[in-house]
């Protein structure tokens, strides 16, 4: 009887780990995940229904198409001509363009970089592979308002202000050190015995690493990739910093929707709607790459 009443008891406190273990997934999901909802309920509000903070469709407010119809791409409108949704649709090719492009970049330039770090030893007075590493990463502690004066005054000597070609280099040095960081991680957890080997059989360094290392580093440089345009796609300062009118991306606008009266509110969660969908799509499509970097050690 003891010996059921110890079973009895290991499994209720089992059961009882297990439901908060669960309550607090769920607890975190939904703080996670609420501001999406809010944003995608509000793009369908009118102003009093924003104001009163009504929050459950057809319940506390009858949803309209207020937000998106003031760009456009109302089920009502979408066939006519809007100019407010030409702008949308070249700030959203601007975003696209400037965020896959430093993105994929980055990528390049940060494996090479990483794998040299983790296969070949260097000496640059005190520095060593550790410091090098160390030193890309200290960049991310400098914060962009140190570097909004110089970067102006370099892009207007160089004639690279409101140009999408800007954008992707000071994007593609922006996420470089994390880059370089993610895929050092992954290249470390793979043998070095396989350069050695493929090295035996005839390849050269490049060889080995393009025919090799990288097809079994692929997960982590879709981490990589992933990390760098959802960076890339929410950059705000430097968009609105070097750019007037051509290069302008979609943060920007979302944040220029203010008027007279106020935000409003309904168009701003509308255009953030839009924009939240593509990093949607690439999260979903991507996912088995994102899960296989996280498990192989790309991402601590």
């Amino acid at each position: 009887m003891t010996e059921e009443a110890g079973v009895a008891a290991r499994w209720s406190r089992h059961l009882v780990k297990q439901v908060l273990i669960y309550a607090a997934l769920v607890f975190w999901a939904f703080v996670s995940l609420f501001p999406v909802y809010w944003t995608i309920t509000t793009s369908m509000k009118v102003a009093k229904d924003v104001q009163l903070g009504h929050l459950i469709p057809w319940v506390d407010f009858q949803p309209n198409w207020l937000g998106w119809r003031s760009l456009g791409l109302s089920p009502d409108t979408i066939g006519n001509v809007s100019t407010v949704r030409d702008e949308f649709v070249q700030r959203f090719m601007n975003s696209v363009v400037t965020a896959v492009g430093a993105s994929v970049l980055a990528v390049l330039i940060g494996a090479l970089a990483a794998y040299g770090l983790s296969r070949f030893r260097y000496k640059f007075l005190w520095l060593r592979n550790n410091d090098i590493a160390f030193f890309f990463l200290s960049q991310l502690i400098l914060p962009p308002v140190v570097l909004a004066l110089p970067f102006l005054v370099l892009y207007r000597e160089l004639a690279l202000l409101d140009s999408t070609i800007g954008l992707i280099l000071l994007y593609t040095l922006s996420v470089l050190p994390i880059v370089i960081w993610i895929m050092k991680d992954q290249f470390d957890t793979i043998p070095t015995e396989l350069d050695e080997a493929a090295q035996v059989d005839g390849l050269s360094s490049w060889g080995t690493f393009f025919r090799i290392i990288l097809p079994m580093a692929l997960p982590g440089m879709v981490a990589a990739f992933i990390l760098s345009l959802i960076l890339c796609w929410n950059e705000y300062f430097f968009a609105a910093l070097l750019t007037s009118s051509n290069a302008k991306t979609l943060p920007v606008m979302v944040a220029s929707q203010t008027g007279s009266q106020g935000i409003n509110w309904w168009s701003m969660a509308a255009l953030s709607t839009a924009a939240i969908m593509p990093l949607v799509l690439v999260g979903i499509m991507l996912e088995r790459y994102i899960i296989k970097g996280l498990t192989a050690g790309a991402v601590k």
